[in-house]
């Protein structure tokens, strides 16, 4: 396959949102929602784990997370695109306080799949990329207003 017959894709991600002490409520669903819908992400794959208080470890079917007797993710039943495997849920998992559960989230960044389908047509690729957490921002962003008081 060339890269002019490559899709049009986006970079995709992956999130891991720790849930202490089990207790999803639902809250940042409408948000996640409203992003799918307005074509910025697109959900490859949404899955749950815990970790029980003795380190053991199990998948967590989706539930009525707020109580209102609907299936608060039924839109995203089924999105299993493959690329998560029961080796990358462990690795989730592993990374959470025992008592506590994760969504798993691996996402296609849609809003840039045209600007990445044309910079692999020109050759470009990526050689890195990051991101910087917003507790990191927010403080280098107070140090610089600091110093700028001073």
């Amino acid at each position: 396959m060339t890269v002019d017959e490559l899709p049009q894709l986006g970079p995709v991600d992956y999130l891991i949102l720790e849930f202490p002490g089990n207790r999803m409520t639902g809250e940042g669903l409408p948000l996640l929602l409203e992003l799918v819908e307005r074509r910025i992400i697109r959900i490859l794959d949404l899955s749950f784990v815990r970790k029980d208080a003795d380190g053991s470890v199990r998948g967590l079917e989706l539930t009525d997370m707020d109580g209102d007797g609907q299936l608060d993710l039924a839109v995203f039943e089924g999105a299993s695109s493959g690329l998560l495997g029961e080796d990358d849920l462990q690795q989730a998992a592993a990374v959470l306080e025992p008592g506590n559960s994760a969504g798993v989230i691996v996402y296609e960044n849609v809003w840039a799949a045209p600007l990445a389908a044309a910079l692999r047509r020109s050759g470009a690729r990526m050689v890195a990329n990051g991101r910087i957490p917003a507790e990191d921002l927010l403080a280098s962003l107070e140090a610089v207003e600091r110093g700028a008081d001073a």
